[in-house]
């Protein structure tokens, strides 16, 4: 079953290589535009790229140590846990790299029921904190840029999502997390450890932070796609640049193969047409926009990695976690403990 799930998104890339490569653009004038790339502008994207990673981490380390106020895990470790899921996201299909970075801290932290739980609930809590940077591009790009007719719709269904998603994060952060595990089933008590990790939501200041931080890492983001633009000679006004950063994260919501490769790029090439942009400017644009992104989160992700012990073999055995699959973590954990307890003298 496990072969099955990573064999279907590589024959979908294959599928989607095969269209690009047969009815893709002019690859002469995509290797052109390779060959005026300006580099400086490159690197600039770099590290803009690499400081919007540094700033949502710490929108993540707000949401932690509100989940987590007895553990509270040092920050090197919460950034650490996020390269690595950076990384995973980079290189394999699903969204992997949210349960790498909850399995990352889990290694670190002390052992106690209900934490993968907890954990997995902090990573929802700040992927809900994206929906206010994004509500804010969504109105900037509908009033400032060229947004292709069929993009409209897609858009405003993500974002119908996203709140939805922000709406039940509320409502489960209603009342208060029961303490114990007596005459608990197992089901209410996971539900139980989940709604610590919304713990933010019902604190307005570090929420008001970490979404603050949240959106420092949107905007550099943003500043990042247009350095890039500038590097491939699209000089288009910064709207455009947000037209491409608001297409791209909602392409990423539904990860058919790592990356969506090819799919993305044609997208952004369909947009940046809007402006004039020849298609294969636009399409070689998209690979390199892809390629630096890919860069920071394998780079990055690479080192942490290895500082935490772990190989890529390890990351594909990670499963996608449902409700049975949190269960089976929690009865795996329950083992370790009660393992661990028989150990212990007298």
């Amino acid at each position: 079953m496990r072969t099955l799930r990573l064999l279907v998104p590589v024959l979908l890339l294959a599928v989607a290589v095969s269209l690009i490569w047969w009815r893709g653009p002019d690859w002469r004038l995509v290797r052109d535009a390779f060959n005026a790339v300006e580099w400086p502008w490159i690197a600039l994207a770099v590290g803009l790229n690499l400081a919007s990673v540094f700033a949502r981490s710490i929108a993540w380390n707000t949401v932690l140590r509100q989940a987590l106020p007895s553990e509270r895990p040092r920050f090197r470790l919460v950034f650490s846990a996020f390269c690595v899921g950076l990384f995973a996201n980079a290189v394999l299909p699903g969204r992997v790299g949210e349960i790498a970075r909850v399995a990352v801290l889990r290694r670190r932290l002390p052992r106690r029921r209900g934490l993968w739980a907890t954990l997995i609930g902090t990573v929802f809590a700040h992927r809900i904190f994206d929906l206010f940077p994004t509500i804010a591009l969504v109105v900037w790009v509908l009033l400032s840029a060229k947004l292709p007719h069929w993009a409209l719709m897609t858009i405003l269904v993500v974002l119908g999502i996203g709140v939805s998603a922000f709406a039940l994060a509320l409502m489960a952060t209603r009342g208060r997390p029961t303490g114990g595990l007596d005459g608990i089933g197992r089901v209410r008590h996971l539900l139980s450890e989940a709604r610590r990790g919304l713990a933010i939501m019902r604190a307005p200041l570090p929420a008001a932070v970490a979404v603050t931080f949240q959106g420092l890492g949107w905007l550099c983001q943003l500043l990042a796609v247009w350095a890039a633009m500038e590097a491939f000679g699209i000089h288009e006004p910064l709207a455009a640049a947000g037209l491409v950063l608001l297409l791209v994260n909602v392409i990423s919501v539904f990860p058919f193969w790592p990356g969506n490769v090819g799919l993305v790029q044609a997208g952004i090439a369909v947009s940046l047409a809007q402006y004039g942009v020849g298609y294969a400017n636009g399409f070689a644009y998209g690979i390199g926009l892809q390629a630096i992104e890919a860069s920071v989160g394998i780079g990055i992700g690479t080192v942490f990695l290895a500082r935490e012990g772990l190989s890529y073999g390890m990351l594909k055995d990670i499963e996608p976690v449902s409700e049975s699959g949190v269960e089976a973590l929690e009865r795996r954990e329950d083992e370790e403990l009660e393992g661990a307890g028989a150990r212990l003298p007298g």
